[in-house]
């Protein structure tokens, strides 16, 4: 008896649900966007695919690696073009009349495809960090600041920045972002250090959110503010790129920035002051889940190569998938990915029911799971390749670096299980 009423009580929290008459556990697309989800499958083979390999043909050799080589953006923008024309735009966007409308748990499906061409999201205008600073702009800017900054980023005419983490805190725990901002004679001003700002160093980045600390009160939560920084104030310094496993990423980069003396009007304020973290929920459910759904399509990448590989080569009289367990690691992958599927499908699905804050747990496992799962089943993929796999000669190095990156972007591996294992201790 005992245990029936502990497992009611879990029940009732959505977590330990096993109801199939649960809200939760209804993980299908809509009819609605089956249509939409089979044209970005068509569109990344026919337009994305064939316009990445031009990109990056004419990036070779190209000298300075914080501009573009020419023609490269000509391109990007011919293939922009097209995806507006076909209707294939701002689709990341839950609900919302400036995106498609779609629910976080459609956008699941569709984001799962982006990730796995490298340039398929930007094409579309569903890369990060813009889309989580379009969607804070779209819910909490004001007119003058919708018009300024949100309508130029919807139409794909320039990129943003989000500016929180700092070298000499530990802002896994945003509380302790230091970074001031004064107000002075109706201006705010700004002094303050930060880095691995991802976009930063991109030429068409024009404008930045950024986390300061505009209040010392003893009230943590609400001593944070989020201001909006254009990038060509004076006092904005790029101290110079950041390094990712010995990568810049030129040329957006992941900048080291010093902020001096930075003035910016009272009217940049996002929603008000010290209603920071406010800001945060609005972005952080759906910009974490989006990283994940796109993870799940490059380790799809990774097992479609660990698979040619293993099939393709024979060592010692036997194909390699059938050498050293890697038929049994490649079943794991399969495994993983389609536990990795549905824990999302499932997270995406919460926001959509219980709300950005209430599914918060669910977010965290699958920000906790996603990334070092994959991380395995990419390294699995490098292993099976030899030192081939080490190469430029595949995009296995960057989809490791990429994926290993993200379980520090959007908060360490330690804080989403410390939200899960806090949420499973408070049901008993």
């Amino acid at each position: 008896m005992k245990f029936a009423e502990e497992t009611t009580s879990q029940s009732q929290v959505g977590i330990a649900s096993a109801d199939p008459q649960d809200a939760l556990n209804d993980l299908r697309m809509s009819e609605k966007a089956m249509p939409l989800l089979n044209h970005v499958k068509r569109f990344i083979a026919e337009t994305v695919d064939p316009m990445y390999e031009e990109f990056v043909r004419l990036g070779e050799g190209h000298e300075d690696r914080w501009s573009f080589a020419p023609g490269q953006l000509e391109v990007l923008q011919q293939a922009k073009d097209k995806a507006k024309e076909e209707g294939l735009w701002n689709f990341f966007l839950p609900d919302a009349e400036t995106g498609e409308g779609l629910s976080n748990l459609d956008y699941a499906y569709i984001a799962i495809e982006l990730g796995k061409s490298p340039l398929a999201s930007e094409t579309m205008n569903c890369s990060a960090p813009d889309t989580g600073n379009m969607e804070v702009l779209e819910r909490v800017g004001t007119p003058e600041q919708k018009k300024q900054w949100l309508q130029p980023l919807l139409d794909g005419e320039i990129r943003s920045a989000y500016v929180m983490t700092e070298p000499d805190v530990a802002t896994s725990d945003a509380k302790n972002v230091k970074t001031s901002a004064v107000l002075e004679n109706g201006e705010w001003v700004i002094n303050g250090e930060k880095h691995y700002i991802s976009g930063a160093g991109d030429p068409r980045c024009k404008i930045m959110i950024m986390m300061v600390k505009t209040n010392d009160g003893d009230d943590r939560s609400r001593n944070h503010s989020q201001i909006l920084v254009p990038m060509d104030t004076p006092g904005v310094e790029i101290v110079g790129p950041m390094h990712v496993f010995g990568e810049d990423h030129a040329p957006r980069g992941h900048m080291h920035m010093r902020f001096t003396n930075v003035r910016v009007p009272e009217s940049n304020m996002l929603l008000g002051e010290g209603r920071g973290f406010e800001i945060s929920q609005v972005r952080l459910g759906p910009g974490r889940i989006h990283h994940c759904m796109r993870t799940i399509g490059k380790a799809e990448v990774a097992l479609d190569y660990m698979v040619k590989r293993g099939t393709s080569r024979t060592a010692f009289g036997q194909p390699l998938a059938k050498l050293g367990g890697n038929l049994e690691k490649i079943s794991r992958a399969r495994i993983d990915i389609e536990s990795m599927r549905l824990l999302v499908l499932k997270a995406a699905k919460a926001m959509d029911v219980l709300g950005n804050k209430e599914a918060r747990v669910w977010v965290s496992m699958a920000k906790a799971q996603v990334p070092e799962k994959a991380c395995q089943i990419i390294d699995q993929a490098i292993q099976i390749h030899g030192a081939y796999g080490m190469s430029q000669f595949t995009p296995l190095p960057e989809l490791y670096a990429d994926v290993r990156h993200l379980r520090f972007a959007d908060g360490p591996d330690e804080v989403h299980h410390m939200v899960v294992g806090r949420h499973e201790l408070s049901q008993h």
